[in-house]
């Protein structure tokens, strides 16, 4: 039996790469099909400036993407080969097909999550997650060669307190209103960004320093919600840091986050930390050599509807196309 890369194939395939998360939705991927095989690259015109200047969260969002298409080639009964572009330009993988083999039932679950994983920025319960589930999301992060940190209350305490402060630096900058503008402005047939209806609620209380993407709305009917006080709060980590690393940090990310969806899981991003540099070195510890790539939070909410996705035509790059960096 040999691999074909035919129209139904294709599709199939980017429709579960273009289903990963990514900041502020901003889908910030294409890909190149040719010779029976799918290179990956990112799309530097959808990078976000003021919140990451550093690309870090632009490569976690398209290595998610690449362990979607992992995924994908996996589930269709080929075991995917993976190689990593680590010097400078557009590409960071190629993924190809290698022998044919039957997806075991790990696999098989987390392709039932593929669809159903959506970032959830509404409350969750006040239910701590099962010891059990959480060796299951630090097993997923092992296997992608990262590494998953639950915090205890100190250090999660800490951590709130850092992205507090992050949170209210953005928010008093210009160029950063301005551009959470540009990626929460609704608009006919927009199928980027946070529509207004995914925003999710007002914390009634304060106690959450997330990310607020209604900041800018004149809304004065958008609902508000009780959050939970002490939300549990995890780690990604990589063994090192530079483009590589964010990459198959990406790729943990999303076997965490989709492992945690086959669990009954809620997640949501808080990063407003890790994108201020001299937060960031706060939270890595001198003495270790794991980066913090991202940091989540989980817990058991109410489904929210899935954000909008761009037609595939816009992401599959045209015969061509340049493949550096410009």
């Amino acid at each position: 039996m040999r691999w074909r890369l035919d129209a139904g194939t294709t599709e199939t395939l980017l429709r579960a790469a273009v289903a990963a998360p990514s900041i502020h939705n901003t889908q910030p991927w294409r890909f190149h099909i040719h010779d029976g095989v799918i290179d990956v690259r990112t799309d530097p015109a959808r990078r976000l400036r003021v919140v990451d200047r550093d690309h870090r969260a632009m490569l976690l969002s398209v290595g998610a993407a690449v362990f979607n298409l992992r995924l994908a080639m996996a589930l269709d009964g080929w075991l995917p080969v993976l190689r990593p572009f680590p010097a400078d330009g557009l590409t960071v993988a190629r993924i190809e097909p290698g022998r044919s083999g039957a997806p075991g039932p790990g696999l098989r679950a987390l392709g039932t999550a593929l669809f159903r994983r959506h970032t959830n920025r509404g409350p969750y319960a006040r239910a701590v997650v099962p010891a059990r589930v959480i060796d299951e999301l630090r097993a997923a992060a092992a296997a992608e060669g990262a590494e998953l940190t639950v915090l205890d209350r100190v250090r999660r305490e800490a951590l709130l307190t850092l992205t507090a402060a992050a949170d209210a630096a953005q928010r008093r900058d210009p160029a950063y209103r301005r551009e959470l503008a540009t990626w929460t402005a609704g608009g006919p047939g927009r199928r980027d960004g946070i529509p207004a209806e995914l925003t999710g609620p007002r914390d009634v209380h304060g106690w959450l320093p997330a990310r607020d993407f209604g900041l800018l709305s004149a809304d004065p009917g958008r609902p508000a919600a009780v959050f939970e006080p002490h939300p549990q709060l995890v780690v990604l980590s990589s063994r090192a840091d530079g483009r590589t690393a964010r990459v198959r940090a990406g790729q943990a990310m999303q076997r965490v986050l989709l492992s945690a969806t086959v669990r009954g899981l809620a997640a949501q991003p808080m990063t407003q930390a890790l994108e201020i540099p001299r937060l960031r070195r706060a939270i890595a510890d001198p003495a270790d050599p794991w980066a913090p790539q991202m940091i989540l939070r989980i817990g058991y909410g109410m489904p929210v509807p899935a954000s909008p996705r761009r037609d595939l035509s816009e992401v599959v790059v045209a015969a061509g196309a340049p493949t550096t960096a410009v």
